[in-house]
């Protein structure tokens, strides 16, 4: 899904800052609450990490950017709990409203609509008995493709070709375990990518290395 989170290599935010070393884990109190309720909501709604994501790139342009980092959670989550009829659409707003003095009255609870998904083991990472498709050093290409659901596909390398640095443990594959259409692990690849190659002759010359699924991965030749 090509939605306002495949932000990597578009132009008009200006310069990435480093980060400092005397930064807070969290910059205010809420955010901290933020933290903590996206992992609540994670739970108690059946969703997974990868349908967290899903849900953040479907937010609208506001919603991603205008409240900052953790306003963005806050507004995933909400998503997340309105999808899974754990919260009626607009009960967040009508609590809002009631706190600030109104007397709104909230929506009533849908019927319980949790996805019928348990993983298979803790954790991302799985065995694969298949080997691996590409070998250190290898020429590869990341296919240049667009799907309708969610990947962990970044636009910016789709169709460029680099090269394999470094075969990664399998890992689920986020495309289907986002709308909980089963695992898939697949062996991941740090695949080594030239700027001249991402963002053509006028780049600066860098080297960007990026994880990528198997199933993103095609041969050169």
């Amino acid at each position: 899904m090509d939605g306002i989170a495949d932000m990597g290599g578009t132009e008009g935010w200006g310069r990435t800052l480093p980060p400092s070393s005397e930064e807070p884990v969290f910059g205010e109190p809420w955010q901290g609450r933020a933290f903590a309720l996206t992992l609540l909501s994670i739970r108690v709604s059946g969703f997974n990490a990868d349908a967290f994501r899903h849900a953040q790139e479907r937010l609208d342009r506001s919603a991603y950017l205008d409240e900052g980092y953790y306003g963005r959670w806050l507004n995933a989550c909400e998503l997340m709990l309105t999808d899974s009829a754990i919260l009626a659409p607009a009960a967040v707003d009508a609590r809002a409203r009631n706190l600030r003095g109104e007397q709104v009255e909230e929506p009533p609870i849908p019927e319980p609509a949790k996805p019928d998904y348990a993983p298979t083991a803790a954790g991302s990472l799985r065995a694969v008995d298949a080997a691996p498709a590409f070998a250190t050093g290898e020429r590869v290409r990341a296919k240049d493709m667009s799907p309708a659901g969610h990947t962990r596909l970044p636009g910016y390398v789709r169709g460029h070709t680099g090269v394999v640095e470094l075969i990664q443990p399998a890992a689920l594959l986020p495309d289907t375990h986002a709308h909980f259409q089963g695992e898939n692990p697949q062996h991941v690849y740090s695949v080594r990518f030239g700027s001249r190659e991402l963002w053509g002759p006028d780049a600066e010359p860098f080297a960007l290395t990026v994880e990528l699924f198997e199933s993103y991965l095609e041969k050169t030749g």
